[in-house]
């Protein structure tokens, strides 16, 4: 019950805080590797291209590609081989972005770590077939 009451006391600013628009996110994004951080570890890394497409990896060499697209206040991702959409409030803190997922509790918060004009050591769609 403490850990609850914590969570909700930490995330009670932040959910204060007006979400960023699309326009916002996209200047932000745009031409970079972002690595989110969830619980002191390493959530993902994701590839920002244009044209709103993504890649998304949680394993060096894995990645997912998709896109993603304003829905009211979130930003929802649909990737290749799912077509479900994953949706995010996205906040900007200290000029780095903060996310929750639309199914997430306050203090599942995903925190921008590093940004980078790198880009992801993917293969490309299809190779070897």
């Amino acid at each position: 019950m403490r850990f609850i009451l914590f969570a909700l006391l930490i995330a009670t600013p932040l959910r204060a805080e007006t979400p960023i628009t699309a326009e916002t996110f996209e200047a932000h994004v745009t031409g970079k590797t972002l690595t989110y951080r969830q619980f002191d570890y390493v959530f993902g890394i994701e590839e920002y291209l244009p044209d709103r497409k993504v890649r998304w990896s949680t394993a060096p060499t894995e990645c997912l590609y998709g896109s993603w697209y304003p829905q009211g206040d979130d930003i929802c991702f649909v990737y290749e081989y799912d077509p479900t959409p994953a949706c995010w409030t996205f906040w900007l803190k200290d000029g780095a972005l903060v996310a929750l997922s639309s199914t997430g509790l306050p203090g599942e918060e995903l925190h921008e770590v590093d940004a980078s004009a790198r880009g992801l050591p993917c293969p490309g769609p299809d190779v070897g077939v």
